[in-house]
């Protein structure tokens, strides 16, 4: 009885001070609840500009950074501009400059919402720099008084400089602060070392250069490059002796002259000083030159910013995933009979390739056969077995990831690959199967085919190609041709500097286009057999090497500018005017069914005479097509065009048409790619950059800006058409024939004129309605030959009146 009392009084006492605590509980959290009011009135300022946007807290920044050092520098604001200017002084001393400077280009940055990410980055390098240089000061003094520390490192530097040294000496000290500084301020301006470097080296280059340009430097160049200094000397005193009062030379000691080549010369204003005799037996072939050169709006071409071009977010891996599902792929393939050992895994941005190395007496074919069954273990849509590895003792299967990386322009073109390129025609292609970047060289492909299913990702491969090729090239270096049948796909280029006419529309034009390539690389290789070199390469390089000065040197006598010309061996079978630099060239064709459904037979012998000849002298093609058949993608055209890159299609015969092996089939679209190129025939798998519309037109505006468009005359062929709306070709030499063969025969046949004009039956058709036009022939009546409306004598009495 008396431990039941106990039970319940313990019972009790429990539940009452689980009362109490439930009340007191439940009062306490009644008192601590404040009201509306007093909570919007506890927000502090700091929640306020928490909820800024970033454009105006870029403005507050900037102001501030502004007011302080105007601080600094001036007294304007009076005893509070003091103590202000005091307080920054005494943190980091001479460093508040750099601290700042870093404030108000993070304002500026934040004020466009394109840098808002890199603000947030660049301000905390700014302020590391800032106390980098801090400590620097504060390292070189050892007191620690007032104004001697206001002028030095600060309070901050102080601590740092004066801990290093105390660490590791105070010239250990002073070197690693040095090297933090130099390390910080690269990162607050985005700079890699190596860009850096790159950056001393051409403005010391342009320093050293500059001092060459002298008058005295032009004279002793010549005398070493035209028969020996003393020759040079005589003919030069001689002719300053003739010609003192029309060519003056001041200051020029030519007895101290050192004959020294360093100039250039430009060819183009030599030719007026060349004498008569020699002019006459010089081959002229700039008759037929074309002036490809552009005007700058002002001095030397700006590239644009890589800022210009966003960068993508790396995911990470899931290593467990990665590591099961390549368990997973080992069990399917032992169900199957075939042992295998999992030795690597390569992780890409599209696939993961699993590479596995076969048990004994498992034959390869035996692998290969199972791509379906690997498919559906795997939960994939398709995979793609490498077998095997080339170089490697092991076959590869490449299964689709799950969360696939998306690859952009400005990644690749800021990863080190791309800083290591120096060739002009070097172009981003994207990232392979291991995660680097692919940056290839149009001039070593030569011409490249590109084909796939529509949606695959053709025309962003072509983008990003062109966008590569204006972030890393100027209009002197390369030059474009852009085919665009579809009409959308190219026109954001229209008013380039780069382009040598408006981005091409109409299917006749580009077939006119394309004759114009084939006749300005007969041109050029007319230049480079008189001049004595192989290539364009070759060229330019002779052409940089000559003299630069000697025409646009007024100070020079005439007379010894002739008689250098004539002692040149150069100038004896060329004509001087067509020695100018040759930009490369790019003919992007965007979709070459169109082009082949209406000129076959022109297009197809233009694209064979460029991509059998045209890579000495730097024109090159890239041919896009959505039709990968053989009536498009001729036997001719892949015998000519030896590098492809193929996308996705829809079966194996579209991939031996494009590759001439399969592989193309099991790509899984949006810029999976194979690449074949002319050295090997082992296709490379590429994820191909992604560049948005609105990244293109800022590199486009960038340009636009540099320089108005200078399209050259004659690459779209002529404007005229007959009287009926054809070219003028048909109502020329083709027309008088044509009219001359029904009128004699009087037999008004398609396949008559076939046969007779040596045309096809598309120019045959032509010809014949032009004839019906002109009320030559009668209408078409089926495969009856149309009745002549026309007899001789009537034919004779037009011609005496100019109709015909």
């Amino acid at each position: 009885m008396s431990q039941k009392v106990t039970n319940s009084a313990r019972s009790g006492a429990t539940s009452g001070s689980r009362n109490r605590k439930t009340t007191s509980s439940r009062s306490s959290s009644g008192a601590r609840k404040p009201s509306p009011t007093r909570a919007a009135q506890q927000r502090s300022v700091l929640d306020h500009i928490r909820s800024m946007d970033d454009s105006f807290r870029g403005m507050v920044y900037a102001g501030v950074a502004i007011l302080l050092l105007v601080s600094l520098l001036t007294p304007f604001f009076g005893p509070l501009g003091k103590d202000v200017m005091i307080l920054v002084e005494s943190i980091f001393g001479f460093g508040s400059f750099v601290a700042l400077i870093s404030l108000f280009l993070c304002g500026l940055m934040l004020m466009f919402p394109e840098h808002v990410a890199f603000a947030k980055h660049r301000g905390i390098f700014g302020s590391l720099s800032a106390l980098s240089l801090a400590g620097i000061q504060g390292d070189l003094y050892q007191s620690f008084s007032g104004p001697q520390i206001r002028a030095k490192g600060g309070v901050l530097g102080y601590l740092i400089g004066h801990s290093l040294s105390l660490a590791a000496s105070r010239f250990g000290g002073l070197l690693i602060l040095a090297l933090l500084f130099v390390l910080f301020t690269l990162a607050f301006f985005n700079v890699g070392p190596e860009r850096a470097a790159v950056i001393v080296v051409d403005k010391l280059k342009s320093f050293i250069s500059a001092d060459e340009k002298r008058d005295v430097d032009q004279i002793e160049s010549l005398s070493r490059s035209w028969r020996g200094p003393r020759r040079l000397r005589t003919r030069i005193e001689k002719d300053l002796e003739d010609e003192a009062d029309n060519a003056p030379i001041a200051g020029i000691n030519l007895d101290k002259a050192d004959p020294v080549l360093s100039g250039m010369v430009d060819q183009s204003s030599i030719v007026s000083g060349g004498s008569a005799s020699k002019s006459s037996k010089v081959r002229n072939i700039n008759s037929d030159a074309i002036e490809l050169s552009v005007e700058k709006v002002a001095g030397l071409w700006r590239l644009p910013s890589l800022s210009l071009l966003k960068r993508g977010t790396i995911k990470n891996l899931d290593k467990e995933d990665l590591a099961s599902r390549g368990r997973v792929l080992q069990g399917s393939l032992a169900t199957h009979g075939v042992v295998t050992r999992l030795v690597g895994m390569t992780v890409g941005p599209t696939v993961t390739r699993y590479e596995l190395e076969l048990g004994e007496g498992v034959k390869v074919s035996k692998v290969t056969s199972l791509n379906k069954d690997i498919a559906y273990a795997m939960a994939a849509a398709d995979v793609r077995i490498l077998a095997p590895i080339p170089g490697r003792s092991a076959i590869g299967v490449e299964v689709p990831n799950q969360n696939r990386q998306v690859v952009t322009l400005g990644d690749v073109l800021s990863s080190e690959e791309a800083s290591l390129a120096r060739h002009p025609l070097e172009v981003a292609l994207g990232r392979d199967i291991a995660g680097r970047a692919v940056m290839v060289n149009l001039a070593e492909m030569p011409h490249v085919l590109i084909a796939g299913a529509t949606g695959a990702g053709k025309s962003s491969c072509i983008n990003s190609i062109i966008t590569s090729v204006l972030m890393r090239a100027t209009p002197d270096e390369v030059r474009m041709i852009l085919v665009d049948p579809k009409r959308v796909e190219l026109g954001q280029y229209n008013g380039l500097p780069h382009l040598l006419t408006q981005v091409v529309t109409n299917p006749k034009k580009a077939a006119n286009a394309l004759s114009w390539a084939v006749k300005e690389m007969e041109r050029r290789y007319d230049l480079l057999s008189e001049v004595g070199v192989r290539d364009i390469t070759g060229y330019n390089q002779m052409v940089a090497s000559l003299p630069s000065d000697i025409g646009k040197n007024d100070s020079l006598p005439r007379t010894l500018v002739d008689e250098i010309l004539d002692d040149s061996p150069l100038f004896n079978d060329v004509n001087s005017q067509s020695l100018e630099h040759l930009p490369f060239i790019i003919v992007v064709v965007d979709e070459l069914n169109d082009l082949m459904m209406v000129a076959a037979r022109d297009v197809e012998e233009s694209i064979c005479r460029i991509a059998q000849m045209a890579r000495a002298v730097g024109i090159h093609l890239l041919i896009a097509t959505q039709r990968p058949s053989v009536d498009v993608i001729t036997g001719v055209i892949k015998a000519n065009v030896p590098s492809r890159m193929a996308f996705s299609v829809s079966s194996l015969a579209d991939s031996r048409v494009i590759l001439d092996q399969p592989g193309a089939e099991r790509l899984v679209g949006k810029g999976d790619m194979l690449l074949l190129n002319a050295s090997s025939n082992v296709p490379r798998r590429i994820q191909a950059p992604w560049v948005s519309e609105a990244e293109v037109r800022a590199v486009v505006g960038h340009w636009l800006r540099s320089s108005k468009p200078q399209y050259v005359d004659g690459v779209e062929g002529s404007d005229d058409r007959g009287e009926f709306g054809f070219d003028s070709d048909d109502s020329d030499a083709l027309m008088d024939h044509a009219i001359e063969l029904v009128v004699s025969s009087q037999l008004g046949s398609t396949s008559m004129l076939q046969r007779k004009l040596r045309v096809g039956f598309a120019r045959a058709g032509r010809l014949m309605d032009l004839l019906e036009a002109r009320g030559i022939v009668g209408p078409s009546e089926g495969s009856k030959p149309r009745v002549v409306l026309m007899s001789r004598e009537e034919l004779e009495n037009h011609k005496e009146e100019g109709y015909f």
